[in-house]
This record gives structure tokens, sequence and C-alpha cells, in this order.
């Protein structure tokens, strides 16, 4: 591990004045919007046009439209409407060719007030002064992922996943960083900073050394995956809560959500964080002058930036704030997991180009014509991969025949046919090598062992330069059971192992993790609910936001993992 630091000259010190003083105005401007989004229903978007107007920006307004796959139970939604509001600072020291965001989530209900009232203080404030070099875009998102999702596609003219939105009237110049503001407390005790993005992409380490320096500066106490600053790290319990922090960033990172609304600002290669502020029973309060001051300042560095935020790492882990781990350390070892892959399939190699294979017994298996080509295993492959683009398209496209011939919703449908689908594929292939000439020989199983072994380093090796977390994870726990699985030996134990390592078990397993380690344990019912929403959103987000996550599982991995079982019910 290594200490953090900052790379980037423009923003190495926080000597900068911060002048923001306007706590008791944005508790005010907090109180007016949360009256006007009671009365409205939702997001009072003239009341906020009217009032970023009255400070001088141009103001504009986006509506969009989403029909989501299914209905998303959790949080009651199907048809998705809503506006997104933003206004521009325009910077009078430069061209509008470069921006910052500052965007605040509106979801349903009343959360989030203080940080609109925070952000309307900040522009109030940022009007009067002349620094600016960049064009400062203040965001109010409605829908939280799906609004910011319409919002960035209209800014860039792109469509990645079907929204339909109004035009964007007014842009202001590329946007080189953005931070998303959470606050639901006119106080808060302190800041806690997200970071994994939309498919385990992470911002660069710059950002989060800026965020970490102001805190510091300003007294705020900051956390990362909710966990405290260790203060004393050459101690054994030092080490175990760095590690703790480390493995939970692992598992959010490799769930290839994004954890806040700056997830999807990655996507675009903006730089971006999402800051929550925390209220809890801790004794150390702050107001909204001091978040503010904080804001400010990073805002006000950010403005100093002559180009994009690049020197410093886009691939690390962090066991707290002070201290990372590059991708120099954490490489090696997935690289060595994927060796052994090589290797068994070495092995594999060296064995099938003998003349002859001897079984157990001592008796020679066949001669050369009995012998198996590649074309003859061309069949299971098929079948494997098949089942899983069944996997992939059919739980979506059926849900309608589902809820029509059984008493379930169309949620629960779909999560219902993923599972049985993935179920049913286990027996399925594992068949088919029996009406092939010279499969049932050892020929035959070390041949398909072979080739599922290098397309399985493949895959991994593949996942881990875009996700490494979620390429670690199913490495550190598939190759082990990949590298030792055979129809010779107790297949029972085999066929278990297999079944341990499957991504449905890694991902009941690691919901159980995941919960044991922010301490909040949970029974085994409990598990499995979140087991069937996490299936669900996994699905949705793919089809919202462009996840990779379940394509990859249903399409590369599962079909690879069914070729695995293959093997051991070789006859």
């Amino acid at each position: 591990m290594m200490r953090t630091y900052m790379s980037e000259n423009a923003m190495g010190s926080t000597m900068v004045e911060e002048g923001f003083l306007y706590g008791e105005r944005a508790l005010s401007y907090a109180r007016e919007f949360a009256a006007h989004r009671k009365k409205a229903g939702g997001v009072p978007a003239d009341w906020l046009e009217k009032t970023m107007k009255k400070m001088g920006l141009e103001v504009y307004s986006q509506t969009f439209s989403r029909t989501l796959p299914f209905p998303d139970e959790l949080r009651e939604r199907y048809m998705v409407k809503g506006t997104n509001v933003y206004g521009i600072l325009r910077a009078p020291r430069a061209a509008s060719t470069e921006s910052i965001v500052l965007s605040v989530p509106c979801s349903e209900g009343q959360k989030n007030n203080q940080a609109v009232g925070l952000m309307l203080a900040l522009a109030s404030y940022f009007r009067g002064q002349i620094y600016w070099a960049k064009d400062v875009i203040f965001l109010v998102n409605e829908h939280d992922l799906i609004g910011m999702e319409a919002w960035l596609e209209a800014y860039h003219d792109v469509n990645l996943t079907d929204i339909i939105s109004s035009s964007m009237q007014g842009r202001a110049g590329a946007i080189q960083a953005a931070i998303s503001l959470e606050l639901s407390s006119d106080v808060i005790t302190s800041f806690d900073i997200a970071l994994e993005g939309l498919n385990g992409q992470l911002p660069n380490l710059d950002l989060v050394n800026l965020f970490y320096a102001f805190c510091q500066k300003n007294g705020l106490l900051c956390t990362i995956q909710g966990k405290l600053q260790w203060e004393d790290w050459d101690t054994l319990s030092g080490y175990l809560h760095g590690l703790q922090t480390m493995l939970l960033m692992v598992l959010k990172q490799g769930s290839g959500r994004p954890q806040g609304d700056h997830g999807l600002f990655l996507r675009y290669h903006i730089e971006a964080i999402t800051i929550r502020g925390i209220n809890s029973f801790r004794q150390y309060k702050y107001n909204m002058g001091t978040i503010g001051k904080v804001l400010e300042g990073m805002f006000r560095k950010l403005n100093n930036l002559l180009e994009r935020l690049h020197q410093s790492y886009f691939f690390y882990l962090l066991p707290c704030l002070t201290r990372f781990v590059s991708i120099g350390y954490y490489m090696p070892a997935s690289g060595f997991l994927l060796f052994i892959l090589v290797l068994r399939a070495l092995d594999l190699w060296i064995k099938l180009s003998k003349p002859d294979l001897v079984t157990e017994d001592g008796v020679a298996e066949g001669e050369q014509e009995a012998r198996p080509g590649l074309l003859s295993l061309v069949v299971p492959i098929i079948i494997c991969h098949a089942t899983g683009l069944i996997l992939y398209f059919v739980p979506v496209l059926s849900q309608e025949m589902a809820t029509e011939h059984f008493p379930v919703s169309e949620s629960e449908a779909v999560v219902l046919t993923t599972i049985a689908i993935y179920v049913a594929g286990l027996a399925l292939p594992h068949n088919t090598h029996r009406a092939l000439t010279g499969a049932g020989t050892e020929y035959g199983w070390m041949m398909l062992k072979l080739i599922s072994l290098l397309y399985l380093a493949l895959l991994l090796g593949c996942i881990t330069l875009i996700n490494f977390s979620l390429g670690y994870i199913l490495a550190v726990t598939i190759v082990p059971v990949a590298a030792i699985v055979q129809p010779t030996g107790p297949k029972v134990v085999y066929a278990a192992l297999l079944i341990l390592v499957t991504p449905a078990s890694l991902l009941l397993f690691s919901i159980f993790l995941y919960h044991e380690l922010i301490e909040y344990p949970l029974s085994f019912l409990e598990g499995w609910q979140m087991f069937l929403q996490a299936v669900a959103e996994g699905i949705l987000d793919h089809h919202l936001y462009g996840s990779i996550m379940y394509p990859f599982l249903a399409v590369c991995i599962y079909p690879c993992w069914l070729q695995l079982w293959n093997v051991v019910f070789w006859k």
C-alpha cells in the first residue's frame, strides 16, 4: 500500500480562501423547495427555473420518458416520466469551451431537499465571483440514474439506451469533472464518498484526493464505504479494518452497478464522484456553511485545471482515503490465477499429443482414428452457448406469457424464468457427447476441457482489464475448481464444487459477505429475497444503463461453466 498524493500540479494545494457564507440561505432554499415539491407531487420544475433565472443563470429544462423492460417493483415504477432542470453559469474569463457540473438527484419522496438548497445557494454565490474560467452547470435530475442518463445522452447527442427525451436547448463547454451531492439533513456528522461507476469504472484518484484534502482543511469527518479512517496502520486491527474496507469496494465494483449518479459520467470520460452527507449520532456537527466551503474549494481547484485529469491512477483499490493499492500491485495476483489455467491446458495438450492414452487399468484407450477432432465437440459447445443465449433473451421476452399462465407479476416472472432456465441448463448439455464418434474416450473430455480452460482464461483476462474486481472474484473461485475437475474420481465432490462456484452461488455468497462486512447480518430468507432482487436489478441495469454484468455472465461465463459441467459427467 502506498500513501495517496496529488499528481496534478494545478490541484496541488488547498490554498484558496473560501468565502461561502450562505448557509442560512441554503436552508431557506431547501424549505422553499420542499414546500413546492410537496405541492407539485414531484420536482417543481417551474419554481426551479424561476429561481435560477433570478440569479442570472441561463436556465433550461429537459423532459424525458422511459418504459422499463419490466416493472421495477423495488421502486414501484414502469413508465418513467420526468423533467431535468439545469442552469448554466457562463465563465466571464474564457469562452464556453469547458465546464464543471454540480448535480443533485431527486427521486420520489422528500429526500435531498437540503442538497437542492445548498446547490442554489452555491449558484447564487458563484454568480458574484469573477474568477471562473470554466462554465458551471447546476443540474437537478429527476428519477436519479434514469434522469441522469437522459441528460447525459442529450448533452452528448447520443442515444444508447432508448430513452425518449426532448432536445437539448442549451449547452456549456466539454464537461471536465462532475460532483453529485446527496444531503437529507440540515446538519451532517460526516461525508461519505462513492466512487464505483457503471461496469466498475473509477474516477481519477486526484479527484478523490481533492475531496479528502478540503475535508481535512475544513475539519470535516469523511468516510469511504461507511468506514472511518484508522489512525494506527501498523497494528493487526488496522490492517483488518483496511481489508474490510477494501473488500467492500471490491464487492461494489464487482457488481458493475453505479453507486451514485456520478457513475454514468465516467462512461463519457468525465471524472466524477458522489458525496453523501451522513447524519448519525456522532458528536461533531457541520452546518451548510462548512459544507458549502468544501464544495467551493473543490470547484475553484477544478476551475484551475488546464487539461483533463490524467496524471494520477484510474485503476486502484482503497483501504482508506489516505492509502491506496495501485494496479501494479493487484494485477499480478489475477495474472497468476489465470496462469494456472494456461499451465493446466498445456498439460492436457501434452497428454493429447501422445500416440495413445493408457487408462488406470493399463489398457490402451484406442487407436489414433478413434480420437474426436475439434469438429466433434462443436455440438456440446453450441448447445452450452445456446443455453446461455436463451438465458439472456427469453426471460424478458416471455414475461407476458408467464403472467398469463401463472399467478405472478412481470418482475417475478422474469426472475423465476431466469432461475428456471439456469437450473434446467444443468441437465441439458451433458448427454450430447454420447452420439459422437470417439467422444466417449478420454480424448473427448480432455479436448473439451482444454478448450474450456483456454476460453475461461480469455474471458477472465478480458473482464479483468475492464472490471478488475469482477474478474478477480470469478478467478479466485472458479479457477481452482476448473483446474481439477474431470470425469474420473469423486464425481459428487467435483459436481458439488462446480455448483458452489457457479455465478448464481457466488452472487448469493457475495450478498451475505457484504452484509457481514457492513455489520448488518442477514437470515437465509432475507438473503434469498435480496438475491432475487439482485437478479432483477442486474437485468434492469443492463437494459436501462448498458451494464455488461448480466450479458457477460449469461452469454460467456455460464456456457463456459456448462462445458466444465459436461466434463464432469463425461461417459
